[in-house]
């Protein structure tokens, strides 16, 4: 079964042009308009999971940034042919 979130992320890149990007929120608008807020943060770690996988570019002003560790504005686009991808920071050890 596929998670409708990623669902939603490929649905609306498909019907970008290669290379377009797509604001996170509006994949969260489809899926809870009202509420669209309160998704956010599954929009975003779906994406980040898609980003690891390669299936997916995470976007900052216009440029690729690392899945484990960005902020503030970001979009969504495929992978395209040439991507130069920042390389992965190490997971930060957490306590318990």
């Amino acid at each position: 079964m596929t998670d409708p979130i990623e669902a939603e992320i490929f649905s609306q890149l498909a019907r970008k042009e290669p290379g377009k990007s797509i604001d996170p929120s509006e994949v969260a608008k489809v899926l809870q308009p009202e509420r669209w807020q309160r998704v956010m943060s599954k929009v975003r770690g779906v994406a980040v999971g898609l980003a690891r996988e390669g299936r997916l570019v995470i976007t900052k002003k216009g440029k690729p940034v690392d899945p484990a560790g960005f902020k503030g504005v970001i979009r969504f686009r495929l992978p395209v042919e040439g991507d130069v991808l920042p390389e992965p920071k190490p997971e930060a050890a957490t306590e318990e």
